[in-house]
């Protein structure tokens, strides 16, 4: 068998995408440090290769914008900022657990707070990855209404990604959910056109439209598995490609 050390990337700069739940690990709610200690060691895993990483996170597993605005009867501008603020202690914490290991890391916000993370600057973003420093995109866009889905699409075509990873609980996309219906199909591959037209739920619509202009594949597949980001990295067929 070939040693990994003598495989090599097919990519040499990626977005991970990571959703705010993926933090969860077996809680209910807030998050799990041995899973952010876990997702760590799999992005270190990557870095070691020579790729450079950048991630955007969502905040889910804290505060759901569109839904506690329903909830609470929050305007949905103040929800979705609220929402922001999430993704900032998620960041955060997945900063702290990659530098227990040693990993430089990077917090960028796309709103101001001067103390705790560095503004978004796109010359600055591109330098730390030239240097080897993981980079995490925390608070979106810096605009409500908008998804971390897109900013995930908006970062990674700033910082000239080769790829975006999108980290689901499920190895791919399906025909429909496959925890609930045992016949859905997984795809291996799909063109980005046919995700919007069968209304396949992998990014927002406004994020899939982004990638599809700017000819951005985005690979989508199992985080619960632990080596999937380096097996992504190092080309194997997993997940599903939308290109």
């Amino acid at each position: 068998m070939t040693s990994t050390k003598k495989q090599k990337a097919v990519y040499k700069r990626i977005l991970l995408k990571l959703s705010g739940e993926a933090l969860l690990g077996a809680k209910q709610h807030g998050i799990d440090a041995e899973t952010c200690a876990s997702f760590a060691a799999q992005i270190k895993e990557v870095r070691d290769l020579g790729v450079q990483v950048a991630l955007v996170v969502g905040g889910g597993n804290i505060f759901r914008g569109h839904v506690e605005s329903k909830r609470f009867g929050l305007d949905q501008s103040v929800a979705d900022y609220m929402g922001m603020l999430a993704t900032v202690l998620n960041g955060l914490a997945l900063q702290n657990a990659l530098e227990q290991i040693d990993v430089p890391t990077r917090v960028m916000t796309a709103l101001q707070m001067a103390s705790i993370a560095e503004p978004y600057i796109r010359r600055r973003a591109m330098r730390h990855l030239e240097k080897g420093r993981v980079i995490i995109f925390v608070a979106g866009t810096g605009n409500p209404y908008f998804t971390t889905d897109t900013a995930a699409a908006l970062r990674a075509k700033e910082i000239n990604a080769d790829v975006i990873l999108k980290a689901t609980k499920v190895d791919g996309i399906y025909t429909a959910d496959p925890f609930t219906q045992k016949s859905a199909k997984k795809y291996k591959k799909l063109k980005f056109i046919d995700v919007l037209k069968r209304k396949l739920k992998v990014m927002d619509s406004t994020a899939i439209s982004m990638c599809m202009d700017h000819n951005l594949p985005i690979v989508v597949f199992n985080l619960k598995q632990e080596g999937n980001i380096k097996r992504v990295v190092l080309g194997e067929p997993i997940g599903t490609m939308v290109s």
